[in-house]
């Protein structure tokens, strides 16, 4: 008769305490011990408190079972950290959990050490298995079968839903009332935002002094193409090596920009023009905002970089797809005002796409795609399952609120933008219609882009070092886990996670490019950091600076009330412009997403300890320390810059999609 110790952690924050009573079973192949009864009315279930009690057993444990049993009609909800089993022969067993338990749910941890993967026919631990297929397949809606010897009670927390058509699915789930605490967040069960608190003039100098100079440079043609660089959208500029035919620039046109001794054939053939495109706005039906129609274009915008590494530069700007009479091509020698006008009509442009594509699909719900499929195929004591979990925190609860709230009819949605909510989420499908495995991987994007050549861009730069230490990170601890490609093929959990992802997520698009399986560790590697590095690096740099840059409205206008100009020398840059009620709804929609006034997990961090092996442990801390590094080289490159680019310091980097 073996002795152990069961050491229990609560959680340290506020609202973990339970008066439920709570027994413990230890589980292993020789079966199941008899319960232990936790808790002292209570007092071991205090915020913060590692308590202890002794069980006599035969078994040599695998696994714990968790099972509440409410005192009341109104149970307490309990977070429970971590178990541990501690004996006088045999290391500490780690049973990490980090979970709210509630009511009469139970739950089965895994040992932290075993992190193990389903490869058919070969586990010997029956039992256990059961209990691990069960636990995934019943409390994550993934089962539809009969309920058979597993002592959980079950019902579904994390079920497909759609939206809007055309866009990923995402979680069933209508308001936060409806979420299940542990998908609500992991550190508070009542957590909510304050969507329209904006803070004091004056309490963020770095977000004050970016706002300065954008109000100072706007106008400049500098400014503006350094926007599609390291603004909030830096992912549509491309090397352009011949005109599209609906973009009829002319060499007369622009000559006199490119300088002398060259020509715009020249200039294309070199490589050193760019080309951004807002199709995706062609056809799109603008909404109204207080009764007042507003209006949509869809430009095209074409710059040029000298081969020295000279400033980017806009040369020709068309606010439409369909060339003709009633498109002019806006030039840098038009009129000031027309000049202007033009180049505002593509920040509006840069909005839409940027808000709705570049940063709540590629991030916020692409993010909820992997999150749901790793809650529905892989139980806790999988690696990747281990791996990825604290890059989904907050994701459910922060995207619930951006449904129920601000796409809500009436909303700030509807009360900010041209589009109104249902514009902005067919905006949305379109995107999803066009997006691909290759632009969700940052060294793919940047290549197929062909953007290499390109100077001052310090997303491209800084993302590629994030990605590296990423891809580095993944890599070791797959190694740790999956020993050759067999390995991975043979995961049926992982297979069963992958497929789900692309059915689910990507709609079964095989255009997509999103893979159905993957076979070799080198496919794993690639696709965990693509979902690491967009669900945190990736999100931090299209939603940090969203304030900083619209803060100063001309920059970012978020509608338009006049129609683009048909001709030129007919510019009504004021009252093209929407109004002042728009203008401030949009500054209340730019700081609730960009505000950082909360607890915040940076990238690399990682409080819950899921992991308990050394292996890993040391994995995470070479990650860590190689972010270190990269922070001090962005900070050293910084001092040189007029504007510096911060989103991309590990220093600002959240692990997840949390705001």
């Amino acid at each position: 008769m073996a002795i152990y110790i069961v050491r229990v952690s609560t959680g340290s924050f506020l609202g973990v305490v339970s008066w439920d009573n709570i027994s413990i079973s230890l589980l292993g192949t020789e079966g199941e011990s008899l319960p232990l009864k936790l808790g002292n009315f209570g007092k071991d279930f205090n915020q913060g408190v590692v308590s202890k009690k002794k069980s006599d057993s035969d078994l040599i444990p695998n696994s714990l079972s968790l099972q509440p049993k409410s005192s009341s009609l109104n149970p307490d909800a309990w977070f429970c950290q971590e178990l541990q089993l501690i004996s006088p022969k045999n290391p500490p067993l780690h049973f990490p959990c980090y979970q709210w338990l509630e009511g009469t749910e139970s739950l089965v941890l895994r040992e932290g050490a075993d992190a193990l993967f389903l490869v058919p026919n070969t586990h010997p631990l029956i039992f256990s298995l059961s209990h691990r297929h069960l636990h995934v397949c019943y409390k994550y809606g993934a089962w539809n079968g009969p309920v058979i010897f597993f002592p959980i009670f079950i019902f579904s927390v994390a079920r497909w839903s759609e939206y809007f058509p055309g866009l990923p699915h995402c979680l069933d789930a209508k308001n936060l009332k409806e979420l299940d605490p542990n998908l609500r967040s992991l550190t508070s069960k009542n957590v909510v935002l304050k969507p329209h608190t904006m803070p004091p003039l004056g309490s963020n100098f770095d977000v004050i002094y970016l706002s300065e100079y954008v109000a100072e440079h706007w106008q400049d043609d500098e400014f503006f193409a350094s926007q599609f660089l390291n603004g909030l959208n830096p992912v549509l500029i491309q090397c352009c090596h011949s005109l599209p035919d609906n973009f009829p620039v002319t060499n007369n046109m622009v000559a006199p920009l490119l300088g002398p001794g060259t020509s715009l054939q020249e200039e294309l053939e070199k490589g050193s023009l760019y080309l951004v495109d807002h199709s995706l706005l062609s056809g799109l039906s603008p909404g109204l905002i207080d009764g007042r129609p507003q209006y949509v274009a869809a430009p095209m915008t074409l710059l040029h970089q000298k081969p020295d590494g000279g400033p980017l530069l806009p040369i020709a700007i068309q606010l439409n797809q369909t060339p003709g009479p009633n498109n002019p091509i806006f030039l840098p020698s038009d009129s000031e005002e027309d000049w202007l006008l033009a180049k505002t009509w593509v920040r509006n442009s840069e909005f839409l796409v940027h808000e709705m594509v570049t940063h709540l699909l590629c991030t916020h719900f692409i993010s909820e795609v992997f999150a749901i499929a790793t809650m529905r195929q892989l139980p806790m004591c999988h690696p990747v399952f281990k791996l990825l979990i604290p890059h989904f925190h907050f994701t459910f609860h922060i995207n619930t609120i951006g449904r129920t709230d601000l796409f809500k009819p009436g909303g700030l949605i509807d009360k900010s933008t041209a589009l109104g909510h249902l514009g902005c989420l067919e905006l949305v499908a379109r995107g999803m219609k066009i997006l691909t495995y290759r632009s969700l991987c940052l060294p793919h994007n940047l290549a197929d882009r062909g953007v290499q050549g390109l100077a001052n861009y310090h997303y491209r730069d800084d993302g590629l070092q994030i990605w590296d230490a990423v891809e580095r990170f993944v890599s070791n601890i797959i190694d740790i886990y999956y020993p050759e490609d067999r390995s991975v093929s043979q995961d049926s959990e992982l297979q069963a996670w992958v497929q789900e992802i692309f059915m689910e997520g990507f709609l079964g698009q095989e255009c997509s490019g999103i893979p159905t399986c993957l076979e070799t560790l080198q496919d794993l590697v690639q696709f965990l950091t693509m979902i690491i590095f967009n669900s945190s690096a990736q999100h931090a740099a299209v939603n940090s600076g969203q304030f900083d840059f619209s803060a100063w409205v001309p920059n970012i206008p978020t509608s338009m009330r006049l129609p683009p100009p048909i001709t030129k020398g007919t510019a009504d840059f004021l009252g093209s412009l929407g109004d002042v009620s728009t203008a401030c709804h949009a500054l209340i929609l730019f700081w609730v997403v960009s505000d950082q006034d909360r607890d915040m997990r940076l990238l690399g961090t990682y409080p819950e300890v899921h992991f308990t092996e050394e292996a890993p442990k040391q994995s995470i801390a070479a990650f860590q320390s190689r972010l270190v590094q990269i922070s001090q080289d962005i900070q050293e490159r910084n001092k040189g810059l007029d504007l510096p680019y911060t989103y991309l310091d590990p220093l600002h980097i959240e692990n997840s999609v949390a705001i």
